[in-house]
């Protein structure tokens, strides 16, 4: 099977551990920079040209597609689904998944707890929204934030109200979110290949830090989830459409609450925590993909 996979780079982990999972199953595989890529439009022919070149006679492709170039990524992703080819990341999955607002606001429409969370669109608004949150301490998060960056606790309402009126002012998008005292700068990343979660690690925060990225220093560990975090993990990507994220949970007085969902999840810190060969995974499920639909076509 000839498997593309979209990335800057194929020195990146996650990248490289998926090439070495495809290959090791005797997969052809091309890493290709969807930064370098262009389209030609005509009616009926939708093709993908990489320097310059045609790229062609792909069975499949994972999308490894970074924050900064989410509607490009998306753009690549289409016009290789109007080759019928088959993509473990749909682009409408991408585009929906990545704006972390619309994420929660589909999540919730669906049942899903999720931290209380507010949108202002002008300072005159915040003195109530804040009043709705419920906690003293309250997180305020840029809306295109990856990887803990652009999250800041606010320690009081003050505080919190002073750097929503300074982000208003400059244009800049951001949700503020209850603060969840009691998970103590722990959060869960289930990681879901297709209907089942694969491998699930808790993330413990430095001292003094309140986010659990791994980015920024924070430990992890293996974890056994309990049947209400799985089903809530393998909910989320069903409702979002994804069959390949990471589902981060907060563990809270109220129950499990969804904080985010990853669409392009990365792999290094889940492999090397679990030992679980989640890139195998991600392999195996995209030639059971292929070898159905390509079943389903000669029927």
């Amino acid at each position: 099977m000839n498997i593309a996979i979209l990335s800057r780079s194929g020195t990146l982990y996650s990248t490289s551990s998926l090439a070495k999972a495809a290959l090791k199953r005797g997969h052809h595989v091309r890493i290709v920079d969807h930064t370098y890529c262009d389209l030609f439009i005509t009616k009926n022919t939708f093709e993908v040209f990489y320097f310059d070149k045609p790229v062609r006679n792909i069975d499949a492709v994972i999308p490894r597609i970074g924050a900064s170039v989410t509607q490009y990524g998306a753009a690549i992703i289409r016009q290789f689904e109007m080759q019928n080819v088959y993509s473990v990341l749909s682009s409408r999955a991408l585009l929906t998944s990545r704006d972390k607002l619309v994420t929660l606001q589909v999540l919730s429409a669906q049942g899903i707890d999720v931290p209380r969370t507010l949108l202002a669109s002008h300072a005159q608004s915040l003195a109530f929204l804040y009043s709705k949150l419920g906690s003293k301490q309250a997180v305020v998060k840029l809306l295109m934030s990856t990887q803990g960056m652009g999250v800041l606790l606010a320690e009081d309402r003050p505080s919190a109200m002073s750097i929503s009126e300074a982000l208003i002012r400059v244009g800049k998008s951001f949700v503020v979110q209850e603060f969840i005292k009691e998970s103590g700068g722990r959060d869960i990343r289930a990681f879901v290949v297709g209907d089942k979660v694969v491998a699930a690690m808790e993330r413990v925060a430095v001292k003094g830090e309140f986010r659990s990225n791994i980015h920024l220093g924070a430990s992890s560990n293996s974890i056994e989830l309990t049947e209400q975090e799985r089903n809530i993990a393998l909910r989320c990507t069903k409702i979002l459409g994804l069959k390949v994220a990471g589902v981060d949970i907060l563990r809270s007085n109220r129950g499990p609450l969804v904080l985010e969902v990853n669409a392009s999840p990365g792999l290094e810190g889940i492999e090397t925590t679990t030992g679980v060969d989640v890139a195998g995974a991600i392999v195996d499920y995209i030639v059971e993909k292929v070898m159905e639909e390509k079943a389903l076509s000669k029927d």
